[in-house]
């Protein structure tokens, strides 16, 4: 290569060893996925399954249901205070010494839940097991970077979205069954053997780089203030107002202290650093939005077809599974679409499909046949689907592949934020009015949507490239 000077420089050896290799060759690419794949039931399975016990515990245990759902907030609340220091933990250990640490501590937490005898322990248990799906969680971006060449990296990414959208159709089931005939407790027990297979996959997932830089303790104590009021504040807006509003200024505070404390800094704790790469932040932004208008959907959704259009419960497991299945339809479509087109166009399509299904179920007369609402929500889960491999696969890409692990710890930390906001808004959305509650937090999904598409939009008409080095 010339320089301006006229001298001719060469790439030496050590400089090409340096560079990564684009993704694992098979078959080890093969027991990798095998091993992200067990990973990712693990954490949809876990979502999905274990809230179905919640009357029952409530029942067992002699407690009132309102207490009970901490089972699932300690839960949640473990997950987004730590997916950030344990992706720094695991740029530090190695991806491989993580994810096995996270099987173990998950399937340890698991037989605790199962031999839990009192709420409180069942809820440190859950907090437990948070932990270990956070230390999945934080992986499970990087992994795909790595693990997947740039040419299959849609697939990669449509693959997980796949394995997700079946495990939502499948966990109620399961967890319904298994309450059909056994207690309670069973419900924590199928975790065991998929840790137990998981394990012996572990040994072929990729090689990451490690940083020799010290851990940021501050930024990790800021973090984590930063984001369980965040989270605190929005779940009790409706609820508690002044402590609420105390939660999420403190959060504010820790949020302008972690900004300023980043500042300059090559690789932050929080990669705030990534949101100055465009494709990164398009990503970011329209991820949030996606995710908002899901979960304000999801719950809105049931009160909507339940008090509204009184369809019974039997009814509205059918049409909530419609969803899933409209995104497992699309994910592999999607995966093959997100490394030919461009992803603005893609995301773009997916962000207005999803807020049409959901229009469209606002609009329908109370006497709509059900396959009208069916259709409905497949459309929605179409576009959702449709929206989410490109997307993510902007986000991956887009990001250094030194930073990796911090760009899915990002990528996972914008979910559960785009999840909580869009569970306060329906939250506000039913205290300004308890009768049209359920119609207004479907219309927030909608404007959610909307939102993911003007970000598109503009994603379109500042177009930067996709992948950095």
């Amino acid at each position: 290569m010339e320089t301006q000077s006229g001298h001719i420089t060469t790439v030496t050896s050590d400089t090409a060893k340096a560079t990564p290799p684009d993704g694992l060759e098979a078959p080890r690419r093969y027991w990798a996925v095998a091993a992200l794949m067990g990973g990712l039931i693990l954490a949809s399975l876990d979502t999905t399954m274990s809230n179905v016990a919640l009357p029952r515990i409530a029942t067992f245990m002699g407690v009132n249901p309102g207490l009970v759902v901490w089972v699932g907030i300690a839960y949640s609340l473990a997950v987004v205070v730590s997916i950030l220091p344990f992706s720094a933990v695991a740029e530090r250990i190695g991806f491989r010494r993580m994810y096995a640490v996270g099987l173990t501590v998950f399937m340890l937490s698991a037989i605790g839940c199962a031999l839990s005898t009192s709420l409180w322990s069942l809820i440190v248990a859950r907090v437990c097991q948070g932990f270990g799906t956070s230390m999945l969680m934080c992986l499970f971006g990087g992994l795909v970077r790595n693990i997947y060449p740039l040419r299959m990296m849609g697939f990669g990414i449509s693959l997980n979205a796949l394995m997700v959208a079946l495990i939502a159709v499948l966990g109620p089931v399961i967890g319904a069954f298994i309450l059909e005939y056994a207690s309670w407790q069973w419900i924590f027990v199928p975790y065991i053997p998929v840790c137990l297979i998981t394990y012996f996959w572990v040994p072929y997932l990729p090689d990451v780089s490690r940083t020799k830089r010290p851990f940021d303790w501050w930024a990790c104590l800021l973090s984590i203030v930063m984001f369980g009021l965040m989270v605190i504040g929005l779940d009790t807006l409706t609820d508690h107002l002044p402590r609420a509003l105390a939660c999420l200024a403190v959060a504010a505070l820790a949020a302008y202290l972690l900004l300023r404390h980043s500042r300059g800094q090559a690789a932050p704790f929080v990669p705030v650093d990534l949101l100055r790469i465009q494709p990164v932040a398009f990503a970011v932004a329209a991820s949030a939005c996606s995710f908002a208008a899901q979960m304000s959907s999801f719950v809105a959704l049931p009160f909507y077809f339940l008090d509204v259009m009184h369809y019974s419960y039997g009814d509205i497991g059918i049409l909530l599974g419609g969803w899933s299945v409209g995104v497992a339809i699309m994910a592999p479509v999607a995966g093959m679409l997100a490394d030919r087109f461009q992803v603005a166009v893609l995301c773009g399509i997916g962000a207005l499909c999803m807020a049409a299904g959901l229009a469209w179920v606002l609009v329908l007369p109370l006497d709509a046949g059900f396959i009208w609402l069916l259709l409905a929500m497949l459309l929605a889960g179409v576009g959702f689907g449709f929206f989410q491999s490109p997307n993510n696969r902007a986000l991956l890409v887009g990001a250094p592949r030194r930073r990796s692990g911090a760009a899915g710890a990002l990528q996972a930390t914008t979910r559960v934020f785009g999840q909580s906001v869009g569970t306060a808004l329906v939250a506000i959305g039913f205290n300004l009015s308890a009768s049209h509650g359920a119609a207004v937090g479907i219309g927030i999904g909608v404007v959610c949507a909307c939102g993911a598409l003007a970000v598109n939009i503009m994603r379109y008409f500042n177009p930067a490239p996709d992948m950095e080095l």
